[in-house]
């Protein structure tokens, strides 16, 4: 974590409320520029790896198209995506749950108008779009309370949606066994295909309630590439189904090559002896999310 003191940021002698909506921006406008550096890393062995001249080239443009983003400060995609936050809240942080959606709002809001962003969210009847990335029940946020700490977590993921397009959720029983579970993942994978712009990353939710399942498949795409599930069973899962996927040749873009996924990653929860809900979310190669911890006095810190 970066504090932001140490980049000439005044945000800790602001009012709490106006702290977090800066960070909401900064972070929505950062997960838009600057990948984390383990998507980078990634990627970067993808291509070194790679056995497909087309599929190497397409590899190539996608790095190039993150230098060039940085360097120039742009938006690695066109797409802003559907803002989404995952707020983690320490047990002794100052709470104020209405105030903190509010400026969560005016955060993504400030970020659209003073970018500019394209605005992506619209009613989704009358597709009227008010040209500020938020709506009724958008941000989508999600909350974790925490045992200890004094602080509060952002966790900022816009979701584009090519990927988000192909989410998929069965209900499977028991007599499925773990080969029903794989044999679904890997047909929404195939059935996804070039649409979430592979090479993806597959975030599965097992078990719960048909809603706690996707809920935890999108949870699985926040933790880093390169770190496994820490149930030995469910890191086991992971590692087999990332085999199988990249073994299907889909490739960069769908195209064709050995890297269709940088990343399977599997949440569970415990659910009822009758059923064994699978939920399956993709997220792109771009892999965008941004994070920051914020303290009672205002002091923000940056992760990647």
């Amino acid at each position: 974590m970066r504090s932001a003191e140490t980049e000439g940021s005044a945000i800790g002698t602001e009012p709490l409320p106006e702290v977090i909506a800066e960070a909401a921006k900064v972070l929505y406008l950062r997960a838009l520029k600057v990948l984390p550096p383990d998507v980078k890393v990634a990627l970067a062995h993808a291509h070194a790896r790679e056995t497909s001249p087309r599929a190497r080239e397409i590899l190539a443009t996608m790095l190039k198209n993150i230098e060039v983003a940085e360097a120039h400060g742009l938006l690695v995609c066109q797409d802003t995506g559907i803002p989404v936050f995952k707020v983690r809240v320490g047990r002794r942080f100052p709470f104020d749950g209405p105030a903190l959606l509010a400026a969560l709002t005016r955060g993504v809001q400030q970020a659209t108008v003073e970018h500019p962003l394209r605005s992506s969210v619209c009613h989704p009847i009358t597709r009227e779009n008010p040209q500020t990335n938020t709506g009724l029940r958008i941000p989508v946020v999600d909350f974790e309370f925490l045992e200890g700490g004094d602080w509060l977590e952002l966790r900022m993921m816009p979701k584009g949606s090519g990927a988000e397009n192909q989410s998929f959720l069965k209900m499977l029983t028991p007599a499925d066994g773990l080969g029903g579970v794989k044999r679904f993942i890997l047909e929404s994978v195939l059935e996804a295909g070039g649409k979430p712009c592979p090479p993806i990353v597959v975030g599965v939710g097992l078990g719960g309630t048909a809603d706690l399942a996707m809920k935890l498949a999108k949870e699985a795409i926040w933790r880093p590439i390169g770190e496994p599930n820490d149930d030995p069973d469910l890191a086991k899962l992971e590692a087999e189904l990332l085999e199988a996927i990249n073994a299907t040749g889909l490739g960069p873009m769908g195209l064709g090559g050995d890297t269709t996924a940088l990343a399977v990653h599997v949440e569970a929860a415990y659910t009822h002896i009758t059923q064994n809900p699978v939920a399956v979310t993709l997220q792109c190669w771009r892999g965008e999310r941004a994070s920051a911890r914020i303290h009672p006095d205002g002091r923000v810190e940056h992760g990647d």
